[in-house]
């Protein structure tokens, strides 16, 4: 039996640390400048610390077998870490292009070609055939949930490494290894709430969480048993009226209501086994759905409107709301037991005005990454417009209550105009005319209401947006605006 030189153990020591550590934290950083032995700032960072890798792999093999006979447990265990570590950056641009081949194609799993050469490397590395399978799905878990971890939350500030950083826990948890060794099929009962203002991004950090479960390889077919695009399965809670909700959620059976001509899988019928549901606007929910929806945290079975047969759910739950759930609980709006059953883990995704206060730079880097989005491709001619547009139509330390939603389409809307300012609404709506109105003491209170309403909807865009800046029902907002329209 061979044991590792002392300073092969103590690379692979580090490997095995970087291996399990959140990528999005500041500890990985400083292990990859350790273990490449250069500089931080290095631009072939990367490609040192696989080639040191390699190399010391390399060596050990050209003594003897690498497989878990020929050493110690423990040393084993930091050559398999070192093994799987490489092999996931040897791969991982292969891996991010059949990544993108999936987005487009859909539900339907595509093949991995490179699943032979992955399999063959780590098999002839001590790792046995099922044990490698097993690799390949935890790689490709791994290489998904950065992709849309550092793709889908973009910034440079403390806040949204944070947030990426929280990301990468609630997918795999604070301890990589316990999870890959026994929780990689438990999550069902780890519920989150995702907290934050209208426009932050929580749709996309929902996504990253639900886009990036654990999916077991199928090997006789060369590809994995499920879409990942199958995993996430959302639905907006505050567009249906009360009548419709438990339809949306748990499906219906033909003939269960007057119009129920054909019976409909809800989306808990929809979400495949390692996927996650994706409630968004949880706090507009009324308490009895909440009931519904708990027994279904609690018992993971759920039955369709006019059926009596209990099906099972076997995903996630992941809830957003922009809504103060600590009021709503306290006007029993919102039910503890309900909150509860939720708040295995609580994400905040932080608004766009303490972003940019953290970091001046985060606003170009936010353009830079909406443009190449509306685009498709980068143009710093645009972003130099939009920026330009910003300084000079909005005013200092703008407050962006749209958050990044609202600068989305900043950047549309100087595309179209040129320019960045709201047109004043039409039947004297906003514009100088208003503030001309309000100075001189002219409007009674409910015309006031009205017209800064839709002041606010035409610089916004939404009636939950200007709800939200108001503290008023998006019902009433939308009455208000309608009036200072002249509509009925």
């Amino acid at each position: 039996m061979q044991r590792l030189p002392a300073q092969d153990r103590e690379l692979f020591q580090l490997v095995s640390r970087a291996a399990f550590v959140n990528p999005f934290g500041d500890e990985r950083d400083a292990l990859d400048v350790q273990i490449a032995q250069t500089e931080g700032d290095d631009p072939d960072l990367l490609e040192r610390l696989v080639r040191r890798i390699e190399g010391r792999l390399s060596a050990l093999e050209e003594k003897g077998d690498l497989t878990p006979d020929a050493f110690p447990h423990d040393d084993w265990r930091l050559l398999e870490h070192a093994v799987l570590f490489e092999a996931f950056h040897r791969f991982a641009e292969r891996l991010d292009a059949r990544i993108e081949e999936q987005l487009g194609a859909g539900d339907e799993p595509v093949k991995i070609e490179i699943a032979d050469s992955v399999l063959s490397r780590l098999t002839s590395r001590g790792l046995d055939r099922a044990h490698a399978c097993r690799m390949l799905a935890f790689i490709w878990q791994l290489r998904r949930a950065y992709y849309f971890i550092a793709g889908g939350l973009t910034g440079v500030s403390p806040s949204m490494r944070r947030l990426r950083e929280a990301i990468w826990n609630d997918v795999f948890t604070h301890d990589l290894e316990r999870y890959e060794r026994t929780l990689h099929d438990k999550l069902e009962d780890f519920s989150v709430i995702l907290r934050g203002e209208t426009g932050t991004g929580k749709g996309a950090a929902a996504a990253a969480i639900g886009r990036s479960g654990f999916v077991p390889f199928d090997e006789d077919r060369g590809r994995f048993q499920t879409s990942f695009t199958e995993l996430f399965v959302p639905i907006n809670l505050s567009q249906f009226p009360e009548s419709l909700i438990e339809s949306e959620l748990f499906g219906h059976e033909k003939g269960a209501f007057t119009g129920a001509v054909h019976a409909h899988a809800g989306v808990f019928s929809r979400c495949s086994p390692n996927g996650a549901i994706f409630l968004d606007e949880i706090g507009e929910v009324s308490v009895p759905v909440q009931i519904k929806l708990l027994r279904v945290l609690q018992e993971r079975v759920f039955s369709p409107v006019g059926g009596h047969e209990d099906r099972r759910f076997e995903g996630r739950v992941i809830a957003a709301t922009h809504r103060d759930l600590d009021e709503a609980r306290a006007e029993r709006r919102f039910r503890d037991d309900f909150y509860y059953r939720l708040c295995s883990d609580e994400i905040v995704v932080p608004p766009l005005r303490v972003r940019l206060a953290e970091e001046p730079r985060e606003l170009d880097v936010l353009l830079e990454a909406l443009v190449e989005r509306i685009m498709g491709e980068p143009d710093a001619e645009v972003v130099a417009s939009v920026r330009g547009a910003i300084e000079s139509d909005l005013p200092p330390g703008y407050g962006w209550p749209g958050n990044v939603r609202e600068l989305e389409q900043v950047v549309r809307r100087v595309l179209l105009t040129g320019g960045c300012a709201p047109r004043a609404a039409s039947h004297g709506a906003g514009g100088d005319d208003f503030l001309d109105a309000v100075q001189a003491g002219e409007l009674t209170a409910k015309a006031l209401t009205e017209r800064y309403c839709a002041l606010l909807h035409g610089r916004l865009g939404t009636y939950e947006e200007v709800a939200r800046v108001t503290g008023l029902d998006r019902r009433t907002v939308r009455k208000y605006v309608a009036a200072a329209h002249g509509e009925d």
